[in-house]
């Protein structure tokens, strides 16, 4: 089938639910603080025919933080797992709206796999469409997946570094304004206020409808983007807390049809901790 594009609707996938080709995924992600659990909830209700993509599994299991950048063998094995093959169009989704389902997005993309979308509004606007769930097990038969390339769409801490220092980079940090400043009690315990120097703020959730949690028209993402400080002509490094929604900002850049970004994966649950990497502590 004719791919929809990065982003489709409640009502695209209602009518194409039954597509051989199509592979739904849940790919929510709950906190700690939040004291809720995303597999639980997934076999509670889901989109039919969805499976979970598990962000705290499909990661690196040498890294010492959470869901950080999977390699190779790990993506290719776990997203076979999930009847993900190269001929799958992968839709991806969370209970949220939108708030992690955009890394799937990214994953795929920094992996060299395009065939694939976002769920507009997520469970929460399919739902709220009465649109049906399930609560049964969803069996899928393993498949292969191959992984051909990789583009330069990851940033590590060394990159952000030279980024932050130089006039001819830009770092946006998702982050809410509060944290951002250093004024509001940070998610992740243990790491400094602030944030890195000389970046700009958006606040991932400024890109989204405050009641459907579907992304904004693209006009208005260019003027969130615009709003923020953004030079549209010069390449983009987006942070965040952990890795998860900056990828948004990442969706409404390519929506924009702005390309020359990478995603920080460490974010500030990384930078934060580090004392050897410098931190602003108030917003100027």
């Amino acid at each position: 089938m004719r791919y929809p594009g990065p982003v489709v609707s409640a009502e695209w996938l209602a009518a194409n639910l039954d597509e051989p080709t199509i592979r739904i995924v849940d790919a929510t992600v709950h906190l700690p603080d939040t004291g809720r659990h995303a597999k639980a909830e997934y076999l509670q209700e889901h989109i039919p025919g969805a499976g979970f993509f598990d962000l705290e599994v499909i990661a690196d299991p040498s890294h010492p933080l959470p869901r950080k950048f999977p390699p190779r063998e790990v993506f290719a094995s776990e997203v076979g797992r999930l009847g993900i093959d190269n001929h799958a169009h992968v839709v991806a989704y969370d209970t949220l709206g939108l708030y992690s389902a955009a890394r799937v997005w990214w994953l795929f993309r920094q992996y060299g796999y395009d065939k694939v979308s976002v769920l507009d509004g997520g469970l929460k606007h399919w739902k709220a469409q009465g649109r049906p769930v399930q609560g049964s097990v969803v069996n899928l038969a393993p498949v292969s997946f191959a992984v051909s390339t990789q583009r330069d769409l990851l940033a590590l801490w060394p990159q952000v570094l030279e980024a932050s220092g130089s006039a001819s980079f830009q770092v946006i940090d998702a982050r809410t304004p509060g944290r951002f400043a250093g004024i509001e009690q940070d998610r992740y315990p243990g790491t400094r206020a602030g944030h890195i120097p000389n970046s700009l703020n958006l606040y991932w959730a400024d890109l989204l409808e405050p009641e459907s949690r579907t992304l904004l028209p693209e006009a208005q993402l260019r003027e969130r983007f615009s709003k923020a400080g953004i030079r549209w002509d010069q390449p983009v490094t987006l942070t965040c807390g952990s890795g998860l929604t900056a990828c948004i900002l990442a969706l409404g850049l390519h929506l924009c049809g702005k390309d020359d970004w990478k995603v920080y994966d460490g974010s500030w649950d990384e930078w934060g901790r580090r004392e050897d990497l410098p931190v602003q502590p108030q917003a100027v």
